[in-house]
């Protein structure tokens, strides 16, 4: 192998590093945006619990649930 060829393969290789280095840092923000999706919907489903909540809480107080 000269030169030429060493110098090709080496770039062959440090692009396919860098490739594989893109695609894992492409996978950990897909990763961190479900989890905050998944965090967010979490959130939202609490909110519309404690004002189910409260909506129930009035109604007794104010004899509506009767």
């Amino acid at each position: 192998m000269d030169n030429t060829e060493k110098a090709s393969f080496k770039a062959g290789q440090v692009k396919a590093q860098a490739e594989e280095k893109g695609s894992q840092l492409m996978d950990k923000a897909s990763n961190a945006t479900q989890s905050a999706k998944e965090s967010v919907q979490q959130a939202g489903q609490q909110v519309q619990e404690k004002a189910q909540q409260a909506t129930e809480a009035a109604k007794d107080a104010t004899g509506m649930n009767k």
